[in-house]
């Protein structure tokens, strides 16, 4: 018999390991949690592979495909010493890095208190070569060889393991580039090398030279990871398809994903997001805000009519990268995020985290700092045992650590109101950062559900739904494990630009068609180096454009369908009307624009896991799993647990009530209500603002 055809998702977090496995042919869903391993995350992965795998009861051999999150990319820029890297640029350019942008983040009331960063590459490791290429790609010096050559030998002597290349307009042409990376390969073979005509074919030269860099900088973190679990996974699973998650929310095969491991910038935080708009779409809501607290950070991401935004111009710590990724806050407020007090005396929450070791202090060896599960635990809101009894937590140490807490902070306060003071900060951050993503941008949260995963979400989630008025919030089956869910609904893609800045009077059809055309065949390349059935591949297309005199462009989809004479009217229309949306006026009939760049995304389609119909049990009453004291607003109150997977569809809680599973508990208020879908989503709502999808 044949083995059977499992599909595993590994999404690896701060904490736990999270994993989900999709059997192909029935939709059996299994998912399992294991202790993150951060000296080497290679062993949490292969630990939760085997164990989600000895749970379905079959053998490695058994396995389909494996899906990866990561925040490797990411992580190793943060945490990771920048050296050995160096810099080719064209000669007159060596100071790129330094003049960068003038923008101050925050504006410029915080001009006085910002320091510039620190350079990618210091001043000493930037090596210019000859030669020169105008904008339109045309060759106005040749490139010269020896000048090269000499840089080889010039990183050899300094150590420099890794170099990126950034020549002036090799958007427009990219032989020069490509000449030099032959030239460096012959003479100093080891060195590691990224191009920014392939990392980055736009224009602007700074943003493009940072985003090679960090590109450069960790292929080598990205290549050591991907060989190690290759190594680790075995004989059974390392000819499997190993699959890696982009920020633009897709996947690629790792072979790709090594050439090119900035696209994984934010892996993980990406799977979410995608996973959210598949539950949202079940549950009946197009408009949420997802919020994905995990054990070291809160992810929060906009999904309007179904689709998530989407960004070209993003940031790594201080280090601005343009590449196509969804558009994703992050704020230090977890499950393991520390209680603290700052010099004046305030009560902090975050971002520093106890991690996963040591932990909260309730954990087995957990730290010596209360955190917001040591809140959650001492108010009652979370069982005294986690993971489906795998990891006992001790409450005591929590008080304790709270009562010292409250001792240096110098109020007169219980334990229980201190904690509850510190769970009320946490979801102000929370709520804080969500204003900041729709009212400061016009948009009413109102009208949006909150679709709450993670871990440490739910236990916290309809409070923040509370704070902005929210219509809902909606908690899918296993919110622990969402984000692996989502590595397993998302389809591969592959993202492809070109720069040609044209005036409006210059755009012709043949042009358009030519470039875009040209693009769409890359595109439809990529895929096929992944085996990609061409009948599964679909391609759109995208273009920036601005207004004459603007320094910044507004990314609008193109009309399908053939570039005739009536192409380029509907392109500059829909341009018009992106801007509208964006800043509230356009310069329709007033001023000309300009197309700066043509972009074309490739999709392979897939075959998404779907959630099952729970079956109608009407009359079924759930029995209660237990009853427990919880502190809500100043006092205890007698409260029911009930355990989620005996909930029926269609079944309606009165608030409050803990409703516990493996991985995350959700705690329904007093003042609210919870039901549960056909689907097995659960929905809480305030009782007096019940507002239907």
């Amino acid at each position: 018999m044949a083995p059977s055809p499992w599909r595993i998702g590994i999404d690896t977090g701060g904490t736990f390991t999270d994993i989900v496995a999709v059997h192909g042919g029935t939709g059996r869903m299994l998912v399992t949690k294991v202790a993150s391993t951060p000296a080497n995350p290679t062993l949490g992965l292969v630990n939760g592979v085997t164990e989600v795998m000895r749970i379905a009861d079959e053998p490695l051999a058994a396995v389909a495909t494996l899906s990866h999150g990561t925040t490797v990319a990411t992580n190793a820029l943060l945490q990771g010493a920048i050296d050995g890297l160096g810099l080719i640029v064209t000669a007159g350019f060596r100071h790129i890095l330094e003049i960068a942008r003038q923008a101050v983040p925050d504006g410029y009331g915080n001009s006085y208190f910002w320091v510039k960063p620190d350079r990618l590459v210091p001043l000493d490791l930037v090596h210019e070569v000859g030669g020169r290429l105008n904008f339109r790609g045309e060759e106005l010096r040749p490139l010269d060889d020896k000048s090269v050559a000499e840089a080889a030998h010039f990183f050899k002597r300094k150590g420099v393991r890794t170099v990126g290349v950034c020549l002036i307009h090799s958007y427009a042409n990219p032989a020069h580039e490509r000449r030099v990376r032959d030239i460096l390969l012959a003479e100093y073979p080891e060195l590691v090398i990224s191009l920014s005509c392939e990392v980055l074919p736009e224009y602007r030269e700074y943003e493009r030279a940072v985003t090679t860099l960090v590109d450069a900088f960790v292929k080598p973190h990205m290549s050591v990871y991907l060989r190690r679990i290759q190594d680790e996974l075995g004989a059974e699973l390392a000819g499997k398809p190993f699959l890696v998650m982009q920020s633009s929310g897709g996947v690629i095969s790792a072979q790709q994903v090594v050439r090119k491991p900035i696209t994984t910038a934010l892996s993980g935080p990406a799977a979410g997001a995608l996973g959210c708009s598949v539950v949202a779409k079940l549950a009946g809501f197009d408009d949420v805000v997802t919020l994905d607290a995990g054990g070291t950070s809160t992810d929060i991401c906009l999904i309007e009519k179904g689709t998530a935004h989407l960004t070209n111009g993003s940031s790594i710590g201080p280090f601005p990268v343009r590449i196509p990724m969804i558009d994703i806050e992050t704020i230090g407020t977890g499950g393991g995020s520390i209680a603290w007090l700052s010099r004046e005396g305030h009560l902090k929450v975050g971002p520093k985290s106890a991690g996963a070791v040591p932990g909260p202090m309730c954990y087995p060896n957990g730290g010596d700092q209360p955190t917001i599960t040591d809140a959650n635990l001492v108010l009652g809101r979370i069982p005294p045992a986690l993971i489906g009894g795998g990891i006992a937590l001790n409450a005591e140490r929590s008080r304790a650590g709270i009562a010292a807490l409250g001792e240096r902070l110098g109020k007169r306060m219980s334990i229980e109101q201190l904690a509850e003071g510190i769970l009320e900060i946490a979801n102000w951050n929370q709520a804080n950062c969500i204003r900041q993503m729709t009212i400061q941008k016009g948009i009413d949260p109102r009208r949006f559900a909150l679709l709450s995963f993670g871990g440490a979400g739910p236990a916290q989630s309809p409070a923040v739904m509370r704070l902005l008025g929210m219509a809902c919030c909606i908690v899918p089956f296993n919110p622990g494990n969402l984000s692996a869910f989502g590595l397993l609904a998302v389809d591969w893609r592959t993202d492809h630009i070109a720069t040609r800045v044209t005036h409006e009077d210059a755009i012709n059809a043949v042009t358009v068609n030519e470039v875009f055309t040209r693009l769409e065949r890359e595109a439809t390349a990529t895929l096929a180096r992944d085996g990609i059935d061409p009948a599964r591949c679909r391609t759109v297309r995208e273009a920036d454009l601005r207004y004459v005199g603007q320094s910044m462009e507004v990314r609008v989809a193109a009309p399908a369908g053939e570039v005739d004479d009536r192409f380029i009217p509907r392109l500059i229309e829909a341009f018009h009307a992106a801007h509208r949306k964006a800043f509230g006026y356009d310069y329709a009939g007033k001023q000309k624009l300009e197309l700066v760049n043509y972009c074309v995304s490739g999709f392979g389609m897939i075959e998404r896991p779907t959630l099952p119909q729970l079956a109608p049990m009407p009359g079924v009453v759930p029995a209660r799993k237990a009853m427990r004291k919880v502190y809500f607003e100043g006092a205890w109150i007698e409260t029911p647990i009930y355990d989620r997977a005996v909930l029926p569809a269609a079944h309606r809680i009165e608030g409050p009530c803990v409703v516990e599973e493996f991985g995350s508990t959700t705690v329904v208020w007093p003042g609210q209500w919870l039901e549960v879908d056909g689907h097995g989503i659960m929905l809480v709502r305030e009782k007096v603002t019940a507002i239907r999808p």
